[in-house]
Order: C-alpha cells, then sequence, then structure tokens
C-alpha cells in the first residue's frame, strides 16, 4: 500500500510539473512603449546618454486592416483613447511644457478628440483606465488643439515616437494618412 501511494503521489506530483499553462492569445493591437529621447533603454546599457531621460509613451497599436479609420473606427468628434485597448499614458520624468502650460514629473493619460482639420489633445490626470468609456472631463490638466498632417505613407500600424526639436521634443502620432505633433518643451 505505501508503494502504491508514494507512486501515486510521484505520477500527481510528475503531471502538475508538465502541466500546460494556459495564456491567453495574442493581442490583436499589442502594447508598445515609446522614449523620449528614443532607445534611451537601449543607450544607457551603452553608456551613450547624451541627453537626460524626459519621457515615455505607453499605448497599444491597433491595425488598420484595410478599415477606414478615421470618421469611421475613430469617430471624429468623441474622446478617443489614443491607441486601443488601455488608454494610452504618458510619463513624464521632469517638469515641461506643453502649451506654455507647466506639467509636473508624473504619469498622465492621453485621450484626443479627433476632427477633419485638427486634434484636440488632452492631458488627464486619471491613469490606469480601459478606453474612453470612463473619462472624467474635470480630471483634465490641459487641451490643446493641433493641426493635422496628412502624409503619402499609409501606415498599418498605429505609432507614436518622439523626435527632438530646438527647444524639446515633438510627440509624432500617427495612423493611416494622419499625423500631429505635440511639442514639448523642457
Amino acid at each position: 500500500m505505501k508503494k502504491f501511494l508514494l507512486t501515486l503521489a510521484i505520477f500527481c506530483f510528475a503531471a502538475a510539473a508538465f502541466a500546460q499553462v494556459k495564456f491567453p492569445p495574442l493581442d490583436k493591437s499589442p502594447m508598445d512603449m515609446s522614449y523620449c529621447p528614443n532607445s534611451y533603454p537601449v543607450l544607457k546599457i551603452q553608456d551613450k546618454i547624451t541627453d537626460p531621460l524626459v519621457a515615455r509613451v505607453v499605448y497599444s497599436r491597433p491595425q488598420k486592416n484595410g478599415r477606414t479609420i478615421f470618421g469611421e473606427l475613430v469617430e471624429y468628434g468623441k474622446v478617443w483613447r489614443l491607441g486601443a485597448n488601455e488608454a494610452t499614458e504618458i510619463e513624464f520624468f521632469k517638469t515641461v511644457r506643453i502649451n506654455d502650460k507647466k506639467v509636473k514629473k508624473g504619469r498622465y493619460t492621453l485621450y484626443c478628440i479627433p476632427y477633419t482639420d485638427k486634434w484636440t489633445l488632452i492631458i488627464n490626470k486619471e491613469t490606469d483606465t480601459w478606453g474612453s468609456f470612463k473619462y472624467d472631463e474635470k480630471r483634465d490638466l490641459l487641451r490643446m488643439d493641433l493641426p493635422i498632417q496628412k502624409q503619402t505613407d499609409i501606415l498599418d500600424a498605429f505609432v507614436m515616437a518622439f523626435d527632438k526639436t530646438t527647444t524639446g521634443y515633438n510627440l509624432n502620432i500617427a495612423w493611416d494618412d494622419i499625423r500631429v505633433s505635440l511639442p514639448i518643451v523642457y
């Protein structure tokens, strides 16, 4: 009987050890992160940092997949989470100025309201939220209208990336044939 129980225990232990963990399927809109300056973590491990860490943005990257994006999938005049899934977040590692307003070091949510000729970009104090379903205008830190720029290249995946300017950086936000640039001064 002891041999049987020992064999049963070993069998149960082995079965548990080889049990498969069930992982969720691959997200159709994977999460991504952009740093300001670009590639900051890689530059850091290579001891090649020339500019201080200013910001990073964490967002999900929806795909066009043949759909009409602006005016249909992303409705004009309605608050959009600026990506997919969780609302896009930006973290500033130092105090910056946006639209002549001081934005303190910290983490914020980015939303926008797209129109045919401009986007109203919103920096909101609420974080860790899904989509724009619980968006609360009372938590807005600032709003800024940004003109849209038409591009000849069609981008299938939504993208956000920083580029250096003479006064700081621009956060470039692009999808389909549209791009906007948010000036960040420090």
